[in-house]
């Protein structure tokens, strides 16, 4: 029998979520920008990547879970990542920034191009544990979003949703937003089958996020 979605929190006792803090504590460095698939690191270490549309919070929350504040470079433009960014974890994993996809304001002809680099990726690396797919959670699931999930599901990549921006919200809204997602991504084949609810500001599930990197990667 499969087993039903579970909520955000995720089935971590204290001891996993400090182990999972200490180890986001140790030395976390930006590795290197690529511009293409020939350019990508060894795949040599597990990775996790996160993916999102444009202006959807992936380097505030990348910056939170690592516990640092300018480790990855938020831009106030949509759509200014137009490269993979990797940043290694205590020489041991590595967490990698997707192009952005939805309203960036670039040429179509550019565009697709740094999209197709980011479903490049998802197809074709052996090493990569989990992607994190982020939504709004003022906004949920749109169709931009839905699209990235077809993708997933046709590179047979596990994916997980994670919620961020939930300190725009009230605690009813983020339980709603959150049941709401676990019921679109039930039948989806590459779903994860758990939905993390984040605020990058405020801290909320950055714990548990951390957790579930640890438990991807078998660390």
């Amino acid at each position: 029998m499969t087993e039903p979605p579970q909520a955000a929190e995720g089935p971590f006792d204290a001891e996993a979520l400090e182990r999972a803090r200490v180890f986001f504590a140790h030395p976390v460095r930006f590795l290197m920008g690529a511009v293409q698939m020939t350019g990508l690191p060894p795949d040599d270490l597990p990775e996790v990547a996160f993916a999102g549309r444009s202006n959807v919070g992936k380097s505030s929350l990348i910056n939170a879970v690592t516990g640092r504040t300018h480790l990855a470079r938020a831009s106030t433009a949509p759509g200014r990542t137009r490269e993979i960014n990797f940043f290694v974890c205590d020489e041991q994993l590595r967490l990698v920034d997707l192009p952005g996809y939805g309203f960036a304001k670039v040429s179509r002809g550019e565009k697709n191009k740094f999209q197709n680099l980011g479903r490049a990726y998802l197809r074709g690396r052996p090493n990569l544990k989990r992607a994190y797919l982020l939504i709004d959670s003022r906004h949920g699931l749109k169709d931009v979003d839905l699209e990235a999930m077809e993708a997933f599901d046709l590179a047979a990549v596990s994916y997980q949703i994670v919620l961020t921006k939930t300190d725009k919200l009230n605690a009813r809204d983020v339980a709603q937003v959150t049941a709401e997602t676990l019921r679109k991504i039930q039948k989806r084949p590459a779903a994860f089958p758990r939905v993390v609810a984040t605020s990058s500001e405020k801290g909320t599930g950055i714990p548990e996020l951390r957790a579930e990197i640890l438990e991807a990667c078998a660390i």
